[in-house]
Protein backbone atom coordinates (compact mmCIF):
# COMPACT_ATOMS: atom_id res chain seq x y z
CA UNK A 1 0.00 0.00 0.00
CA UNK A 2 2.82 2.45 0.76
CA UNK A 3 4.46 1.83 -2.61
CA UNK A 4 1.09 2.32 -4.29
CA UNK A 5 0.60 5.60 -2.44
CA UNK A 6 4.09 6.74 -3.45
CA UNK A 7 3.49 5.82 -7.09
CA UNK A 8 0.15 7.63 -7.03
CA UNK A 9 1.77 10.77 -5.61
CA UNK A 10 4.44 10.75 -8.30
CA UNK A 11 1.77 10.42 -10.99
CA UNK A 12 -0.24 13.25 -9.43
CA UNK A 13 2.68 15.70 -9.37
CA UNK A 14 3.73 14.56 -12.79
CA UNK A 15 7.24 15.87 -13.43
CA UNK A 16 10.66 16.62 -11.96
CA UNK A 17 10.04 14.15 -9.16
CA UNK A 18 11.78 10.99 -7.99
CA UNK A 19 10.12 8.71 -5.46
CA UNK A 20 12.26 6.75 -2.99
CA UNK A 21 10.57 4.41 -0.55
CA UNK A 22 12.56 4.49 2.68
CA UNK A 23 12.25 4.06 6.44
CA UNK A 24 13.62 7.11 8.26
CA UNK A 25 14.46 4.88 11.23
CA UNK A 26 16.77 2.79 9.04
CA UNK A 27 20.14 4.45 8.43
CA UNK A 28 20.87 2.28 5.39
CA UNK A 29 17.62 3.50 3.84
CA UNK A 30 18.61 7.10 4.57
CA UNK A 31 21.98 6.55 2.90
CA UNK A 32 20.21 5.14 -0.15
CA UNK A 33 17.81 8.09 -0.18
CA UNK A 34 20.51 10.75 -0.11
CA UNK A 35 22.69 8.85 -2.57
CA UNK A 36 19.74 9.13 -4.96
CA UNK A 37 19.33 12.83 -4.19
CA UNK A 38 23.03 13.45 -4.81
CA UNK A 39 23.01 11.50 -8.06
CA UNK A 40 19.81 12.98 -9.50
CA UNK A 41 19.61 16.49 -8.01
CA UNK A 42 23.03 17.27 -6.55
CA UNK A 43 21.99 19.74 -3.86
CA UNK A 44 19.21 20.37 -1.34
CA UNK A 45 17.51 23.70 -0.63
CA UNK A 46 14.65 22.52 1.59
CA UNK A 47 14.27 19.51 3.88
CA UNK A 48 10.95 18.67 5.52
CA UNK A 49 11.50 15.85 8.02
CA UNK A 50 7.96 14.64 8.56
CA UNK A 51 8.06 10.87 9.13
CA UNK A 52 6.40 9.92 12.38
CA UNK A 53 4.22 7.50 14.27
CA UNK A 54 2.23 7.42 17.47
CA UNK A 55 -0.38 5.44 19.33
CA UNK A 56 -2.13 5.74 22.68
CA UNK A 57 -0.54 3.58 25.38
CA UNK A 58 -1.30 4.29 29.07
CA UNK A 59 1.67 4.81 31.39
CA UNK A 60 1.24 1.45 33.09
CA UNK A 61 1.29 -0.39 29.75
CA UNK A 62 4.27 1.26 28.03
CA UNK A 63 6.76 -1.34 26.79
CA UNK A 64 10.34 -1.08 25.62
CA UNK A 65 9.15 -1.96 22.13
CA UNK A 66 6.63 0.89 22.10
CA UNK A 67 9.18 3.38 23.44
CA UNK A 68 11.94 2.30 21.05
CA UNK A 69 9.66 2.28 17.99
CA UNK A 70 8.25 5.74 18.75
CA UNK A 71 11.56 7.41 19.54
CA UNK A 72 13.29 5.41 16.81
CA UNK A 73 11.24 7.02 14.07
CA UNK A 74 10.08 10.34 15.51
CA UNK A 75 13.31 11.42 17.20
CA UNK A 76 16.22 9.28 16.02
CA UNK A 77 14.88 9.16 12.48
CA UNK A 78 14.52 12.94 12.32
CA UNK A 79 18.02 13.49 13.71
CA UNK A 80 19.73 11.26 11.17
CA UNK A 81 17.58 12.47 8.28
CA UNK A 82 18.85 16.00 8.92
CA UNK A 83 22.43 14.89 9.59
CA UNK A 84 22.71 12.89 6.40
CA UNK A 85 21.15 15.69 4.33
CA UNK A 86 23.59 18.35 5.53
CA UNK A 87 26.51 17.55 3.18
CA UNK A 88 24.17 18.25 0.24
CA UNK A 89 22.58 21.37 1.72
CA UNK A 90 22.95 24.75 0.07
CA UNK A 91 23.70 27.67 2.38
CA UNK A 92 20.59 29.72 3.06
CA UNK A 93 18.32 26.68 2.98
CA UNK A 94 15.39 25.69 5.16
CA UNK A 95 14.97 22.70 7.46
CA UNK A 96 11.69 22.08 9.23
CA UNK A 97 10.24 19.15 11.11
CA UNK A 98 6.79 17.89 12.03
CA UNK A 99 6.22 18.30 15.74
CA UNK A 100 2.84 17.92 17.41
CA UNK A 101 0.48 19.88 19.61
CA UNK A 102 0.67 16.81 21.86
CA UNK A 103 4.10 18.05 22.95
CA UNK A 104 2.58 21.21 24.44
CA UNK A 105 -0.73 19.79 25.71
CA UNK A 106 -1.10 16.71 27.87
CA UNK A 107 -3.16 13.86 26.45
CA UNK A 108 -3.69 10.62 28.41
CA UNK A 109 -1.88 7.72 26.76
CA UNK A 110 0.31 9.84 24.51
CA UNK A 111 3.22 10.63 26.86
CA UNK A 112 5.82 8.71 24.84
CA UNK A 113 4.64 10.20 21.56
CA UNK A 114 4.57 13.70 23.07
CA UNK A 115 8.08 13.32 24.48
CA UNK A 116 9.43 12.09 21.15
CA UNK A 117 8.02 15.20 19.47
CA UNK A 118 9.10 17.60 22.23
CA UNK A 119 12.70 16.57 21.51
CA UNK A 120 12.37 18.24 18.10
CA UNK A 121 12.03 21.63 19.80
CA UNK A 122 15.43 21.09 21.42
CA UNK A 123 16.88 19.93 18.10
CA UNK A 124 15.68 23.12 16.40
CA UNK A 125 17.14 25.43 19.03
CA UNK A 126 20.49 23.68 18.99
CA UNK A 127 20.77 23.23 15.24
CA UNK A 128 19.90 26.80 14.30
CA UNK A 129 22.87 27.90 16.40
CA UNK A 130 25.15 25.28 14.87
CA UNK A 131 24.06 26.20 11.35
CA UNK A 132 23.89 29.99 11.64
CA UNK A 133 27.22 30.33 9.83
CA UNK A 134 25.56 28.75 6.80
CA UNK A 135 22.35 30.77 7.19
CA UNK A 136 20.28 27.59 7.35
CA UNK A 137 17.09 28.15 9.31
CA UNK A 138 15.40 25.45 11.39
CA UNK A 139 11.74 25.44 12.40
CA UNK A 140 9.10 23.07 13.76
CA UNK A 141 5.58 22.76 12.35
CA UNK A 142 2.94 21.63 14.86
CA UNK A 143 -0.14 20.18 13.16
CA UNK A 144 -3.29 19.88 15.19
CA UNK A 145 -5.90 17.16 14.60
CA UNK A 146 -6.02 16.63 10.83
CA UNK A 147 -8.53 14.52 8.91
CA UNK A 148 -6.31 11.89 7.28
CA UNK A 149 -6.51 8.12 6.72
CA UNK A 150 -3.91 7.67 9.50
CA UNK A 151 -6.12 9.65 11.87
CA UNK A 152 -9.02 7.36 10.96
CA UNK A 153 -6.94 4.38 12.06
CA UNK A 154 -6.06 5.94 15.41
CA UNK A 155 -9.38 7.52 16.45
CA UNK A 156 -12.86 6.07 16.62
CA UNK A 157 -15.91 8.29 16.04
CA UNK A 158 -16.14 9.19 19.72
CA UNK A 159 -12.47 10.20 19.76
CA UNK A 160 -12.93 12.35 16.67
CA UNK A 161 -15.91 14.13 18.21
CA UNK A 162 -13.92 14.75 21.38
CA UNK A 163 -11.03 16.37 19.48
CA UNK A 164 -13.39 18.39 17.29
CA UNK A 165 -15.10 19.77 20.39
CA UNK A 166 -11.74 21.26 21.43
CA UNK A 167 -11.20 23.09 18.12
CA UNK A 168 -12.86 26.54 17.95
CA UNK A 169 -14.27 25.98 14.45
CA UNK A 170 -15.63 22.58 15.47
CA UNK A 171 -13.95 20.39 12.87
CA UNK A 172 -10.53 18.96 12.12
CA UNK A 173 -8.06 20.54 9.76
CA UNK A 174 -7.45 19.43 6.20
CA UNK A 175 -4.09 18.20 4.85
CA UNK A 176 -4.09 21.15 2.43
CA UNK A 177 -4.03 23.55 5.39
CA UNK A 178 -0.86 21.94 6.69
CA UNK A 179 0.64 21.99 3.19
CA UNK A 180 0.10 25.75 2.96
CA UNK A 181 2.05 26.30 6.19
CA UNK A 182 4.77 23.93 5.01
CA UNK A 183 5.12 25.84 1.75
CA UNK A 184 5.56 29.05 3.75
CA UNK A 185 8.41 27.54 5.79
CA UNK A 186 9.98 26.16 2.62
CA UNK A 187 9.85 29.46 0.75
CA UNK A 188 11.81 32.69 0.90
CA UNK A 189 8.71 34.29 2.43
CA UNK A 190 9.96 32.79 5.72
CA UNK A 191 13.56 33.99 5.28
CA UNK A 192 13.49 35.80 8.66
CA UNK A 193 11.67 32.97 10.46
CA UNK A 194 14.07 30.82 12.48
CA UNK A 195 13.52 28.72 15.59
CA UNK A 196 9.75 29.02 15.29
CA UNK A 197 7.31 26.45 16.61
CA UNK A 198 4.39 27.09 14.25
CA UNK A 199 1.08 25.65 15.45
CA UNK A 200 -1.40 24.98 12.66
CA UNK A 201 -4.25 23.68 14.74
CA UNK A 202 -7.22 26.04 14.46
CA UNK A 203 -6.60 27.31 17.99
CA UNK A 204 -6.64 23.81 19.50
CA UNK A 205 -3.50 24.38 21.60
CA UNK A 206 -4.58 27.84 22.78
CA UNK A 207 -7.68 26.81 24.71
Amino acid sequence: PRQEALDESITLVGRNLTGVRADAANLDDLDRLFDTVKREKGKIDVLYASAGTGEAVPLGEITEQHFDATFGLNTRGTLFTVQKALPLFNDGGSIFMTGSVASVKGFPGYSVYAASKAALHAFARGWLNELKGRNIRVNVLHPGPIATPMQDQVLDEEGKRMFESLIPRGKMGRPEEIATAALFLASDDSSFVNGLELSVDGGFSAI
